[in-house]
């Protein structure tokens, strides 16, 4: 049944489509703004598989570069197997509001793709799939909870806007993605340039509110057009076996729940596990997976319980209190730039590195080549959690955390302008226990003083996390490992002490109020206060130079037509300057030379060769000059780097000269006086003239 749904939002159509394409899909959703259109489809397999131990969802959002009128730029000229950040970072977006609202007991394998058809410069595709994810869900037989809605919002002139151009965009305080319910807001993502907690509060909830068309729009397609939801059976739960495992675990729960330390805690829990076991009747060992999973909720029970009940945490904290902090830099010796911070059993080495521009990171995208000047590589082995197992470079959740990072600390970075150096942090994430993200974002910080970088200000990060159990609410701060995982809210808050940089909160319940989320902004700006404080009393302010083995930049304007002279026939001179001085030499087509060596030496040697190949002869002034050529008619005489200058044989002496030779002869050096630099860039020189001025 083809069915069309227009919405007017944010001061555009956004139209939503069903039953004309990709019918065999358990969904399928065209939506489409302006010239960007998406196709969204949502498949479930029939057969539930056995419990794995996650939610089988899997979501893939894909950009054809023929939607932008592009060819791929690859050697295949084709998109390439993995998907770019972009691709990773937006299937996360549409995944983060989707995945709690599917049952408990889902087995069954659901894929969700969503893929670019036609894009403009001015829409991002991103709203749209996200949107669409939710309506192909909403019309499949998949027995899903949404539909949920999504916006991004800006802040331009002391004005919010809903779904901004990316021209609007680029001159926007804020650029926040949120993903509502009908009754809550279930995702937040984005930049915030420093606002205050207050302003992003009501710009989260001028999204909530504004989506409610949305919402309204996908009910009406999926009341009309929907299929029938599967009936899945409730979980069955062995009461008595329950009852029993909960009575035997009791006594050592309670220990398990004392102990602060995290793999000691791990250990004592599997040491209980095996004692409940141990215990049973041996045809219950069958079962021991069902057993496990029934001691994994007493936990949580017991966890949560200790906690809005007697206010104490698994490590003997307060609900807002932080964990102890301690922070290092300069701890590489031949880094640019280093610090290793710890926060409790979670620890981040953090590095950075400068180099010059063409060293930027150059993407390739939809809307064109960019060239990123600032990167931030987040690692996460498996030696971090006490783990053994393959390395398969940067995962999705490492793209995800490393961008949340680096959003955060690009509000803070120098103008390109008077510090162009490209800027690459990495974090090592030695040690997690929660919150490594937000160790990277307060080690990078460290780093980048500690590399002296000319930031503008210091900048800290802090995990939130909350407890709801019926009307009673306790939102937690630096959340540990456990807490994220047994609670109900993920909150990063990302700022320094003028107000949040970047935002990111995940939920496992059915929204959150402006209530809980408030208070949530305001505790974690006393947290982020603290450890700034702590970050502090190692290095306040960056250092007043770059670091010794950093790269040194000088920079000189030349003339337009002096830049082949850099360049050399097919670049030889360039590259052979280069070698010389271990150096890289940038020229932009305006004339500006930009150097970047290793010392500042060699940084000043390099110059002056530049200098020295560039400079434009002055009329009236003496230079050194070499013999390069004798003619009958006078010498050609070389006082520049590739500059050569004619003095004919009446200028060659005081007295007058019968042959060239009898004064000059190839390789002498002599010092000439430019007499004429004629239209034609022809030389005239004296060496008569520079010889009677030196008498004078």
């Amino acid at each position: 049944m083809y069915k069309r749904t227009e919405v007017e939002i944010g001061g555009r159509s956004m139209v939503f489509e069903t039953g004309k394409l990709a019918k065999q899909a358990s969904g399928s959703v065209v939506v489409s703004c302006g010239d960007t259109v998406v196709l969204v489809t949502a498949v479930a397999e029939k057969k539930a598989k056995d419990d794995m131990g996650f939610m089988p969802l899997t979501i893939e959002y894909q950009e054809r570069l023929y939607a932008a009128g592009r060819i791929p730029g690859n050697y295949f000229r084709r998109e390439i197997g993995r998907p770019s950040e972009k691709e990773i970072l937006t299937s996360r977006l549409i995944d983060r509001p989707l995945r709690p609202l599917f049952p408990k007991n889902w087995r069954s394998e659901t894929q969700v793709i969503a893929t670019v058809f036609s894009a403009d410069t001015e829409m991002d595709p991103d709203i749209l799939a996200m949107n669409g994810a939710s309506a192909a869900l909403a019309l499949s037989d998949v027995p899903w909870a949404g539909p949920v809605a999504a916006a991004r919002v800006g802040y331009v002139d002391g004005a919010y806007v809903l779904n901004p151009s990316r021209s609007l965009i680029a001159k926007s305080a804020l650029n926040l993605v949120v993903a509502c319910t009908e009754n809550a807001v279930v995702m937040v993502e984005g930049r915030c340039g420093e606002l205050s907690e207050e302003l992003v509060l009501d710009a989260i909830f001028f999204v909530h509110q504004s989506v409610q068309l949305l919402i309204a729009a996908q009910k009406e397609m999926q009341a009309e057009a929907g299929k029938v939801k599967r009936t899945i059976a409730p979980p069955v739960v062995n009461e008595t076996l329950k009852a029993r495992v909960e009575l035997l675990a009791a006594a050592g729960m309670e220990e398990v729940v004392a102990t602060p330390e995290k793999m000691a805690r791990y250990s004592r829990y599997d040491a209980l596990l095996d004692e409940v076991l141990a215990v049973l009747e041996p045809e219950l060992y069958e079962k021991s997976s069902e057993v496990a999973d029934i001691l994994d909720a007493y936990k949580k029970k017991v966890m949560r319980g200790r906690i809005v009940e007697q206010g104490i945490r698994l490590d003997g904290r307060r609900h807002d209190e932080v964990r102890p902090i301690s922070c290092e830099v300069g701890v590489l010796p031949k880094a640019h730039g280093s610090a290793l911070f710890t926060r409790g059993e979670t620890q981040a080495l953090v590095v950075a590195t400068l180099g010059s521009e063409r060293d930027e990171l150059h993407v390739e995208g939809l809307t064109g080549d960019v060239y990123r000047r600032f990167m931030l590589h987040y690692n996460f082995p498996p030696f971090c959690v006490g783990e053994a197992r393959p390395l398969r470079g940067p995962s999705r959740r490492d793209i995800g955390h490393g961008t949340l990072a680096r959003r955060g600390i690009e509000a803070v970075l120098p103008d390109p302008a008077g510090f162009p150096y490209t800027l690459r942090l990495t974090s090592e994430v030695l040690e997690s226990n929660g919150s490594s993200s937000m160790a990277t974002v307060c080690g990078g910080s460290l780093a980048l003083m500690d590399a002296g970088v000319p930031i503008k200000s210091p900048v800290s990060g802090v995990a939130m996390g909350l407890i709801k159990e019926g009307d009673k609410v306790v939102v937690l701060t630096d959340i540990l490992g456990d807490e994220d995982h047994l609670g109900d809210m993920d909150f990063k808050v990302v700022g320094t002490s003028q107000g949040i940089a970047s935002l990111q909160m995940d939920i496992k319940i059915d929204g959150v109020s402006r209530e809980i989320m408030g208070n949530a902004l305001a505790q974690a700006k006393e947290g982020r206060l603290h450890i700034l404080e702590k970050m502090h009393e190692v290095i306040g302010i960056p250092r007043a130079d770059i670091a010794d083995h950093a790269p040194k930049y000088v920079t000189t304007k030349i003339s337009q037509d002096k830049i082949r002279d850099i360049i050399g026939p097919g670049g030889k001179i360039i590259r052979e300057l280069t070698l010389e001085f271990d150096a890289k030499i940038d020229v932009d087509d305006d004339g500006t030379v930009k150097i970047f060596a290793k010392s500042n030496e060699s940084a000043a040697a390099l110059l002056a060769r530049i200098e020295g190949m560039t400079a434009m002869p002055e009329v009236g002034r003496i230079y050194n000059g070499t013999v390069k050529t004798i003619k009958d008619f006078g010498a050609f005489v070389e006082i520049l780097p590739g500059t050569d200058g004619m003095v004919h044989i009446s200028e060659l002496a005081l007295q007058r000269v019968a042959k060239v030779e009898d004064v000059l002869k190839e390789g002498d050096k002599v010092q000439v006086k430019v007499l004429e630099v004629d239209s034609r860039g022809r030389i005239r020189l004296s060496r008569k003239a520079a010889m009677e001025e030196s008498k004078v």
